[in-house]
């Protein structure tokens, strides 16, 4: 053992940094060889040694330097501060006294295997203290190499990073937590940039984009009407369809959170620089809303069962007027006759008839106050898909019975208009109603029945079209006639008289298209602009 390592003489310590600084390793990081010009700063060879020996004493980071066995011949104050051991405790000693069993033995064949190849290494690894405790040391360890190339000595640098290694930890723990449960929630989450961009998506979220062919959930989820919101602003909760590639339909309430994070460039390291960003949330709610569409749509059969039964009646009272009137007129005109003879003719046989008709005319107005009347109903705005949309599912179970192939072409995003929903629900299930009654009378192989909406100009346009026997030419108007019925199998349309009613209504109008060949295609037109319709 050298007089040097023997005494813990500073002067080879310093020769060694002097020779480390004159030529640094190229691999050695630029950090450890600033935080040593650092410590010799404003050195110049006017200088004794001592006052670079006390610099180097000085230095905030350990400094130990050891022989090419790794024994220390000098250990600075801030060695004696990390590792708790003082310069009399380790001069002479070797470097592993510091080292702690837990550390793996690869990272010291690691070490030394870089050394021998006089390149520098940095690393962690756990060391123990005087005391025993262990702690987490960031160490870098430099070979000091002269001017034949010869390797000499050692410097190796550390400091005690345990502090920073459990904070580390701690958010990393925090951070696995943390995206354990976004994870795992039942909810659609995301987290976007100001630029759009998906930042985090959790398993709900790949599940939904996977579901959508790779288009991004949050782009239609933000892009709902009433959506969007500014920098400042949260998007309220709000309930929002997707119609997906698969022809399925699912709900979601939806709401979108914004917020401010630091930004953690260099450049904002002294600033309060923030960046916005969106939180998207979105619950599914597709099981809940078919459980509420299926109890609505019960209380809407209930009621179109009962529209339809004030309708049957209304109808069949009416027909009954209608074919009593007849005689009535009949009697009336032979009272007249009788009344207008000269010599007032047979006194006993005008009795009799005056006293039928009188009978007559009385019973005709007591069944007349009995025709149940129609509901008065408020003008509201109606979507024209969704009244379809509910005639359809109402004759669901006849389409299913008839074997029919429904063809449904909606336009998205289809304008509102002022309108009474139930009379236009009950009109439109008409309508598929008879296209059902025609197709099933033709008894043909092909069964299909197509809906098209659509807005054509200032007009809300919708054609119902199905392959049966079509409607003669001469009957395209008869068939609006009230009590027409069907004759020869012409599809003749019972109750298109009351939906020729609710449309005129509306404004509207219905024709059945001359131009088409099979079957038979009805068109609705309704108008747009007309906001406010007369109460009738």
């Amino acid at each position: 053992m050298s007089d040097d390592r023997n005494s813990g003489n500073p002067a080879a310590a310093l020769e060694a940094v002097e020779r480390f600084l004159q030529s640094p390793p190229p691999d050695v990081p630029g950090e450890v060889v600033a935080l040593l010009q650092a410590t010799m700063h404003g050195r110049r060879p006017s200088l004794s040694p001592r006052l670079f020996a006390e610099a180097v004493e000085q230095a905030p980071v350990a400094i130990s330097i050891t022989d090419t066995a790794a024994n220390i011949l000098y250990a600075n104050a801030a060695f004696t501060q990390v590792t708790g051991f003082s310069q009399a405790d380790v001069v002479g000693h070797n470097e592993s006294m510091l080292s702690d069993k837990s550390t793996p033995s690869i990272v010291y064949r690691t070490l030394w295997g870089r050394l021998l190849q006089q390149k520098s290494w940095n690393g962690m690894l756990v060391n123990r203290r005087k005391d025993g405790e262990r702690y987490v040391a960031e160490l870098t360890v430099a070979p000091v190499v002269n001017s034949g190339g010869v390797t000499t000595h050692y410097v190796g640098m550390h400091r005690d990073i345990t502090e920073m290694f459990q904070l580390q930890q701690e958010l990393q723990n925090q951070k696995e937590l943390f995206d354990t449960v976004i994870d795992v929630a039942p909810a659609v989450i995301a987290v976007l940039d100001d630029n759009g961009a998906t930042l985090l998506r959790n398993r709900a979220y790949r599940r939904l984009l996977h579901d959508l062919n790779g288009r991004e959930p949050a782009e239609l989820l933000l892009a709902a009407p009433n959506a969007e919101a500014t920098d400042q602003e949260n998007m309220p909760s709000r309930e929002l369809r997707l119609d997906f590639p698969d022809g399925s339909t699912r709900w979601f309430v939806c709401m979108a959170v914004h917020f401010n994070a630091r930004d953690s460039s260099a450049d904002a390291y002294f600033s309060a620089r923030e960046r916005p960003y969106r939180m998207l949330v979105a619950h599914e709610v597709s099981e809940l809303k078919r459980q509420q569409e299926e109890v609505r749509m019960n209380a809407l059969r209930a009621l179109v069962a009962e529209e339809e039964l004030g309708r049957g009646l209304r109808e069949t009272l009416t027909g009954a007027l209608h074919q009593m009137q007849r005689p009535l007129n009949l009697l009336n005109a032979a009272v007249g006759m009788l009344e207008r003879r000269n010599g007032g003719g047979d006194e006993s046989l005008l009795g009799v008839l005056r006293q039928v008709r009188d009978e007559g005319s009385a019973a005709v107005e007591t069944l007349r106050g009995c025709v149940p009347q129609e509901l008065q109903e408020p003008l509201l705005p109606v979507n024209l898909n969704q009244l379809l949309h509910e005639a359809l599912l109402l004759c669901t179970p006849r389409l299913l019975a008839a074997g029919i192939v429904v063809d449904w072409q909606p336009t998205v995003d289809l304008p509102l208009f002022n309108g009474h929903e139930r009379r236009l629900r009950s009109a439109l299930k008409q309508l598929v109603d008879n296209a059902i009654d025609a197709i099933v009378d033709a008894n043909s192989e092909r069964r299909e029945l197509r809906l098209t909406t659509r807005v054509d100009g200032g007009q809300l346009a919708l054609q119902i079209e199905d392959s049966g026997p079509g409607i003669a030419p001469e009957l395209r108007f008869k068939v609006f006639e009230p009590f027409f019925t069907r004759k020869g199998g012409q599809h003749a349309g019972m109750g298109l008289a009351m939906v020729q009613e609710a449309v005129n209504r509306h404004y509207g109008t219905i024709d059945i298209d001359p131009a088409c060949n099979e079957g038979c295609r009805i068109c609705l037109r309704f108008p747009l602009l007309t906001d406010n319709y007369q109460e009738w």
